[in-house]
């Protein structure tokens, strides 16, 4: 693997900033897919009750400010690029910049903690595809590996859970029940990458750093073919079966890095309304990236891969760290099954 890394890339989903932007926003997300255009006309409807505006953008912005501020701190004199696969600012343009720069080899940190074909594969496709369409040949980037267990992202979890606590009137940490919960992915996606396994554990490594047995992961914000079928439990299902008023909720999105769309329309407000309607007393976590200890964990992932040094892994996990080399979390029909059903 080339050490010589001579810049950053800072990669993320993307989000609209704009009514106009939405609809090809999220024709941008589902490319490829077959979905119908009345599908994404519903979902735009989540987009267009706040604006059209996701967060995502300004949450990144926010962090990279961070990000740059710590690097230079560290003497890590690297410039520092950002792209998205799915708005503006565009890898595919990106790229071009980079290549206009005269970047030969960079590292990439993706806004996901967790492995799958998503949230791994897909964003070393995207930077592929962007370099053909740009002819840019002589640019590699090397893609840091998921974060899910190094010890900074737990403790930064911790810390917006315990401050969550703070937030119940006669709190009572005995009756505390975590609901963790993560985007569903299409049980065939699932079958071939280890992203249940890593949640999973992960939940289990947060539940125990309070004592909490009573704890559950859930899933959100499905898409696609309601024929196809994706990981459960969905979270307002198991608000509506496995909850109680006499239980302190805490949802902890651990699968999601910022507090953009899905956490707002799906947590606060569809969850939300469900805990309201069920008397529950619930209350939501922020995600990590609301903790200057991930910053950090940024800037030490980082550091791993300059300097060629061993991944550092919270003692609570017993999974191995996973690598983000070429046979990972591999698409296996996925793309032919949606189209089929579609």
């Amino acid at each position: 693997m080339i050490r010589n890394f001579d810049a950053i890339l800072f990669m993320s989903f993307g989000g609209p900033e704009g009514p106009d932007d939405v609809l090809p926003f999220l024709k941008n997300v589902v490319r490829g897919r077959n979905v119908p255009d009345e599908r994404l006309v519903n979902v735009a409807k989540h987009y267009n009750r706040f604006g059209g505006i996701s967060p995502i953008n300004a949450q990144n912005r926010e962090i990279i400010s961070k990000l740059h501020d710590k690097l230079i701190e560290k003497q890590i004199n690297l410039p520092l690029f950002w792209g998205n696969r799915n708005w503006h600012p565009l890898i595919t343009d990106t790229v071009v910049k980079m290549h206009e720069a005269k970047i030969k080899n960079a590292i990439t940190f993706v806004t996901a903690a967790f492995s799958s074909y998503s949230s791994c594969q897909q964003y070393k496709e995207d930077i592929e595809n962007a370099c053909k369409i740009n002819n840019v040949n002589n640019l590699k980037i090397f893609k840091i590996r998921p974060f899910f267990n190094h010890p900074l992202f737990i403790q930064a979890n911790i810390d917006l859970i315990a401050e969550s606590m703070g937030q119940f009137t006669g709190f009572d940490k005995n009756r505390v029940k975590l609901i963790f919960t993560a985007h569903s992915i299409p049980l065939s996606m699932d079958e071939n990458c280890d992203y249940q396994k890593q949640l999973l554990s992960t939940a289990k490594v947060l539940a125990d750093a309070f004592g909490v047995t009573n704890f559950k992961l859930a899933y959100q914000s499905r898409s696609g073919s309601p024929r196809d079928p994706w990981l459960e439990p969905d979270i307002l299902d198991v608000l509506n079966s496995e909850c109680n008023a006499s239980e302190f909720i805490i949802i902890v999105p651990i699968g999601f890095i910022s507090d953009h769309m899905e956490i707002i329309y799906d947590l606060d407000i569809e969850a939300k309304n469900k805990a309201l309607e069920l008397g529950l007393n619930m209350v939501r976590a922020k995600a990590v990236s609301n903790s200057p200890i991930f910053i950090n964990m940024i800037v030490e992932l980082i550091e791993e891969v300059l300097n060629d040094v061993p991944a550092k892994i919270h003692e609570g996990f017993n999974l191995p760290s996973p690598d983000c080399d070429p046979n990972c979390c591999p698409l296996i029909k996925y793309t032919e099954l949606v189209n089929k059903n579609n």
